[in-house]
């Protein structure tokens, strides 16, 4: 490794016989050596720190003071022998060519990966995309989290904040900059309405608003509890009728730009097989008859190291062909159109909440699991959580937090236990 060296642009101190006949010494001569007025006397910044990196090349750069222009070259050499050198010249990659490195080379499921660029497209790029990345401050990015946070939720904000702070711990890792500025940036709270299940009535007429291709659907989406991806990537081989079953083992991306595809579930622990209950596989029976399955030809990227194209046979499409997501959010507005105004004209006070999604019809199908006396672990396993922390966070509130129920479970336990010590040495 090369010495990191000081040098004085002004002056020479070395320099041919024939050269010093013909200059006179300067005015920081001492009586230990001669110094010559070089080229650049006087001119821009005197003390130039040089260094060879580990590559070879040579840098420099400018001081007026010679102090500053040690300790530089003190820090530069400290950085390379403990092996944390900065390419100087490396900051000034721009923030969008650093983002655009860290998509292409990132292992994500294509939806993630179209996710990460449309936010990062839409709302990093314009103020950061073009800045260089060494320049960008904790403030620069705290001041951007302020303004997304008037147009995007909190959650939607932590999303794409999480992917800016991913494009700068790449920069970290590439040795482009020397720490992440988003470290101790402050993100808007999330705040964490308890669920409230939708009432049975409203499911009811849901269901009955729905279209007679998709009406199965929405009842099984009730009846099982499947995400709305799984539910239009649920193929024939995987409903087991004669068994009362569900077998999630893929989903159906509908990416903004492209055609859907088929890939694999949210996380593994979304793999898993959902009991139905006798409603639900006659609705299923009946929707097979009146809508043959018939063979789509999808993309299927379950195994994104081998993706193939073939023909998948789903049980919910849309005139014959994969239901794209944006479509289905059209039809979901007409049905809780229809349902609303069907509840108003039977009389009822019920109506659908603004905001209710298909999601919605998950978080019911949770609400019956508990009413109904299953525990945690259960409700976890079939509603595919990763965790069993998501479950409670999310439900715990819909578990019977009953005192008498409490009492008597203590009591059933150590009710014969007593202070009174004859009572005790009998039992």
């Amino acid at each position: 490794m090369s010495k990191t060296q000081v040098y004085d642009r002004w002056h020479l101190s070395r320099v041919s016989k024939e050269r010093a006949a013909s200059l006179t010494s300067c005015e920081h001569s001492t009586k230990a050596r001669n110094l010559y007025a070089s080229d650049c006397h006087n001119i821009g910044m005197r003390w130039q720190v040089r260094w060879r990196d580990h590559d070879g090349r040579q840098h420099k750069e400018n001081f007026d003071r010679k102090s500053d222009a040690d300790k530089r070259a003190a820090t530069i050499q400290a950085d390379m022998s403990r092996g944390s050198y900065i390419d100087p010249q490396a900051g000034k990659e721009t923030f969008r060519a650093v983002a655009e490195r860290y998509l292409d080379g990132a292992i994500h499921k294509p939806s993630t990966s179209d996710n990460a660029a449309q936010l990062l497209g839409k709302h990093a790029y314009p103020a950061l995309g073009n800045r260089q990345i060494a320049a960008i401050k904790r403030s620069d990015l705290q001041s951007w989290v302020k303004d997304r946070s008037q147009i995007l939720k909190p959650s939607s904000v932590k999303v794409t904040f999480g992917y800016v702070k991913t494009v700068f711990r790449t920069a970290v890792q590439d040795g482009v900059i020397a720490r992440n500025p988003c470290d101790g940036v402050k993100l808007p709270a999330i705040p964490k309405p308890e669920v409230h299940p939708l009432p049975k009535e409203v499911v009811a007429a849901l269901i009955a608003a729905a279209p007679e291709q998709h009406r199965s659907l929405v009842l099984v989406a009730a009846a099982s509890g499947l995400r709305i991806g799984e539910l239009l990537g649920l193929e024939l081989d995987a409903v087991e009728l004669h068994k009362g079953e569900i077998r999630v083992i893929q989903q159906l991306a509908s990416p903004a730009r492209g055609v859907p595809y088929l890939t694999s579930p949210k996380s593994h622990s979304s793999v898993r097989t959902v009991p139905l209950a006798s409603n639900a596989v006659a609705a299923i029976k009946t929707h097979l008859e009146r809508f043959p399955v018939v063979p789509v030809l999808l993309w299927d990227k379950t195994d994104p190291r081998k993706p193939v194209e073939r023909k998948a046979h789903l049980v919910f499409r849309d005139n014959g062909k994969a239901v794209r997501r944006s479509s289905w959010n059209r039809q979901w507005a007409q049905i809780i159109k229809r349902a609303n105004a069907q509840l108003a004209k039977d009389g009822s006070p019920l109506r659908v909440p603004d905001g209710t999604g298909v999601h919605d019809l998950r978080h019911f199908y949770a609400s019956l699991l508990i009413k109904y006396g299953e525990n945690v672990p259960t409700v976890q396993k079939r509603l595919g959580h990763a965790k069993a922390s998501i479950t409670l966070d999310t439900y715990v509130h819909l578990w019977k937090d009953d005192a008498d129920t409490t009492r008597a479970a203590v009591e059933e336990g150590i009710g014969d236990l007593s202070c009174d010590p004859d009572v005790t040495s009998q039992l």
